[in-house]
């Protein structure tokens, strides 16, 4: 399931407190999609990391007392833990839960299923959502029994190139160079994935899963963060190389190569009518996803007399991109009459 499908399935459920469960491979932004529901219903989020709690932590320090019936009769307590919720609405989020240990997992069950633990008891206003890594990926993950698997609504998360653009694009702050780079080459986006099923493509995937670094939506946010920092030219390719992986790292500096010799964009938005117009491709990704992160209003009509002769793929990028950034650009005379102009590919 895609991530924007994913949004709505975690969304469907915490509104009617089904536990859901989500699959995916390490660094491919489950977290993010149970943030983002969190985010759109207004609701608190708790992150609770199973793979760090012992059975007691989860069930809480036993304490002996006098009970309340009889102060002469001493009886166990359970002390609740100070990371579950008391009151008010949110998602009680158990993340990486099928590699915590199964008496861990174990401790869970009640909590899953009747919303309860010993004398504690889950607020109404909050619902449990669960992530975990697939065993297939490497990762260290507990066999999960039948028992804790029957509570929950699975979901197999994949990567869905078009739903992280539109990600990078609002939320994710991602450096233009990374974006453009990665609408050139989308199958870098995530090396753990692969639609071939030939020996070679998952001989890659193996290899992959056998580096310290390799790429993953998550890495590429990492390496977006590093490039904004302008790391030294005698360093950058190491701190590339290290984060996404040295296959990616390479292709992406060639593909920075075309992005760092664009035109001034500034001057090019000055002068649309005479800049030159590149024809490579990687160039004319770098040209497209840059000219869209500085579209304003002020300057739409500029751009778009440029991209004009551009060709039209490049200029739906352009457009597509500017608008996602800031919506009220689809509101804009340039942009209605370029949408009227080319409306056929708009449908």
């Amino acid at each position: 399931m895609r991530p924007s499908a994913a949004v709505k399935a975690v969304t469907l459920c915490v509104q009617n407190k089904q536990p859901i469960f989500l699959h995916g491979s390490p660094g491919v932004g489950k977290s993010d999609v149970v943030r983002q529901v969190a985010k759109q219903l207004g609701i608190d989020l708790i992150d609770l990391r199973l793979s760090q709690l012992d059975p007691v932590d989860l069930r809480g320090v036993p304490s002996v007392g006098p009970s309340e019936a009889n102060k002469n009769v001493f009886v166990t307590k359970w002390n609740t833990p100070v990371f579950l919720p008391t009151e008010g609405k949110g998602i009680l989020f158990m993340d990486e839960l099928n590699s915590a240990a199964q008496a861990t997992q174990a401790a869970s069950y009640q909590l899953v299923l009747d919303r309860k633990l010993g004398d504690y008891v889950l607020p109404e206003g909050w619902s449990i959502v669960a992530a975990g890594n697939r065993a297939t990926d490497r990762a260290i993950v507990t066999t999960m029994s039948t028992a804790l698997k029957n509570r929950f609504t699975h979901i197999n998360y994949d990567v869905n190139n078009d739903d992280w653009c539109q990600w990078a694009l609002t939320d994710g702050d991602i450096h233009p160079a990374v974006l453009g780079f990665i609408r050139f080459r989308p199958q870098l986006l995530n090396e753990f994935d692969t639609e071939s099923a030939s020996k070679a493509a998952k001989d890659k995937v193996a290899r992959a899963k056998d580096s310290n670094a390799f790429a993953t939506p998550r890495s590429w946010s990492f390496l977006s963060n590093l490039m904004k920092a302008n790391p030294s030219k005698d360093i950058e390719f190491d701190l590339y190389a290290g984060t996404v992986g040295e296959g990616p790292a390479g292709e992406l500096m060639g593909y920075l190569k075309h992005y760092r010799n664009l035109p001034d964009l500034d001057a090019l938005i000055l002068n649309p009518k005479t800049t030159p117009v590149p024809t490579e491709m990687a160039t004319l990704y770098a040209l497209s996803t840059g000219l869209a992160s500085k579209v304003r209003d002020s300057n739409f009509g500029a751009i778009m007399t440029y991209m004009e002769r551009v060709k039209k793929e490049f200029q739906v990028l352009c457009v597509r991109d500017a608008v996602t950034r800031d919506r009220k650009l689809a509101k804009s005379k340039h942009y209605i009459e370029w949408a009227v102009k080319n409306s056929e590919v708009l449908i």
